[in-house]
């Protein structure tokens, strides 16, 4: 096991000087840089960057580092941020029926592919508790409809606060996400079934059958309030031709959905994606 990292996450006005700035702020206090990533929005004059150094004689007390950064980004006129490479986040996945999404997160979490905890599991439907259960999640079944949505929400963020739950993923969870839900949690990751912007909403790999598309393909992005609109993460494509049927679209889709679905949650986990302008940077 390698020594535990820091990871600094800042997005702040452009000028010259910045990444000196940084990497000397790392430097001055004992700071060793394994990564350093920068991309600069000349558009919007913003500078994001993301460094990552190990704690190993870091000249910082631990607890102090996180202030530090904060009044770091404060002073460039951004904001900034940290995260512990040690800290497993606790993640919820919230699921309908389909259990290809859930079955391939809980896999990756158990071989240590993805560095999280899943202590929970919603579903509008109770198919999948077994697997869920079996992983040592709690699997809470939370059947929702349009008249009792607001009361099921409510239930459901109380127990994302419950469970200390730092990122809900969307695995084939087959409901929107209202307004009010978003507000009181904002951090959501979901799996769409089709290359966005293409195909948006229901039955993509239909309408995709029906324009004779020779690729497919499948999108993770953070959940906004506008229907599969929200910023992307990491995308995924396979080839069909003209002898596949809607079901042969659907089988390979769901390798798609897998890939890019646990894509998406590693590059979260180990802090390489930064919002800003409703869009990502993705240090990868």
């Amino acid at each position: 096991m390698r020594s535990p990292t820091a990871i600094l996450q800042l997005i702040c006005p452009d000028r010259p000087g910045l990444v000196s700035e940084l990497s000397g702020w790392v430097a001055a206090n004992g700071g060793n840089i394994r990564h350093a990533d920068h991309h600069t929005d000349a558009g919007a004059g913003l500078f994001l960057s993301r460094i990552e150094w190990g704690l190993e004689g870091f000249g910082l007390p631990r607890e102090a580092i996180a202030p530090a950064v904060v009044a770091l980004g404060a002073r460039l006129g951004g904001e900034g941020q940290v995260h512990f490479s040690d800290v497993l986040p606790r993640v919820a996945i919230f699921v309908s029926r389909q259990s290809h999404g859930l079955l391939d997160l809980l896999w990756r979490t158990r071989s240590g592919e993805l560095p999280m905890q899943v202590p929970l599991v919603v579903s509008n439907h109770a198919d999948l508790q077994p697997d869920a259960e079996a992983s040592g999640a709690r699997f809470v079944h939370t059947p929702i409809s349009a008249a009792t949505r607001a009361a099921v929400e409510q239930q459901q963020l109380a127990l994302l606060a419950e469970h200390d739950i730092e990122l809900v993923v969307l695995a084939k969870y087959m409901q929107v996400l209202s307004p009010e839900f978003l507000a009181g949690f904002g951090t959501v990751i979901n799996i769409h079934h089709s290359f966005l912007p293409a195909f948006q909403g229901a039955q993509p790999y239909h309408r995709a059958w029906e324009r004779g598309v020779k690729l497919i393909g499948a999108t993770a992005h953070f959940v906004t309030e506008e229907l599969d609109g929200g910023p992307i993460i990491e995308q995924a494509t396979v080839h069909v031709s003209h002898r596949d049927e809607v079901e042969d679209l659907i089988r390979k889709g769901r390798d798609t959905e897998r890939l890019a679905l646990s894509r998406a949650v590693r590059l979260y986990l180990r802090r390489q994606v930064m919002v800003y302008r409703g869009r990502t940077a993705v240090f990868d």
